[in-house]
């Protein structure tokens, strides 16, 4: 299942203009800077990629690709895991009114067939072909490239450091979670909106209670390990 956010030309023209981040601030926040400087050799745009949703034992990895405009950056990208829910929400707003934003996501019978990993650059390559220009340049989270036909820079703890993989953390976790809520509906024994298919507590005794769902990952340890911490 694929989801694509597009902002609209009114809201790009309507959206506030924010700021970078204050240079003060540059060791604890993300900021613009390698994206000015790949722009300066003639790489433009730039994305920023991440994703949701590798550790859970239930529901789809999503990733985002991001765009931002360099006049209008939403002030305090992080991390998602690092910020309180209603603020990701603002941020996600902020972002899609302000920014290039593409989602795909890989259900979890297509993790099964084809593991985590594989699934998770998968919607990488979909997020980035959603986009509405291709990149010049592509900056990815985490170790891995998606396969990406042109060039690109894998960054460890990029959501920390990178303001476009930032905003690409948001745009992911929030669209994942809200897919996780609505999917909790259909399935009110499992609580997913309430910890989003990972194995908490309340999540194992679930699994043990009902068994899995359609929207489980077979191929996970369902209750092994301790994966409760967000990826």
């Amino acid at each position: 299942m694929t989801r694509i956010a597009r902002p609209s030309p009114a809201s790009r023209k309507d959206a506030p203009r924010r700021a970078a981040a204050p240079a003060a601030e540059a060791g604890r926040w993300p900021d613009f800077s390698r994206e000015q400087a790949l722009i300066r050799r003639g790489h433009s745009p730039v994305a920023g990629v991440d994703e949701a949703g590798r550790g859970p034992l239930a529901g789809p990895v999503v990733a985002a690709a991001v765009v931002l405009d360099p006049a209008r950056i939403p002030e305090g990208l992080n991390d998602s895991k690092l910020l309180p829910p209603a603020r990701r929400d603002e941020l996600f707003d902020e972002i899609v009114a302000t920014a290039d934003v593409a989602v795909a996501s890989v259900s979890a019978a297509r993790i099964d067939a084809i593991n985590i990993r594989q699934a998770t650059l998968e919607a990488m390559r979909r997020a980035l072909a959603g986009l509405w220009r291709p990149p010049g340049f592509v900056l990815v989270d985490g170790r891995d490239l998606p396969g990406w036909a042109g060039p690109g820079e894998a960054v460890v703890k990029g959501d920390r450091l990178v303001a476009s993989i930032a905003a690409a953390s948001i745009v992911a976790k929030v669209t994942r979670d809200r897919m996780m809520s609505r999917l909790g509906v259909h399935f009110p024994a499992y609580g997913f909106e309430r910890h989003a298919g990972y194995a908490t507590a309340a999540h194992r005794v679930a699994l043990l209670a009902q068994g899995p769902c359609p929207y489980h990952r077979m191929s996970f340890g369902m209750l092994d390990g301790d994966t409760d911490n967000e990826e």
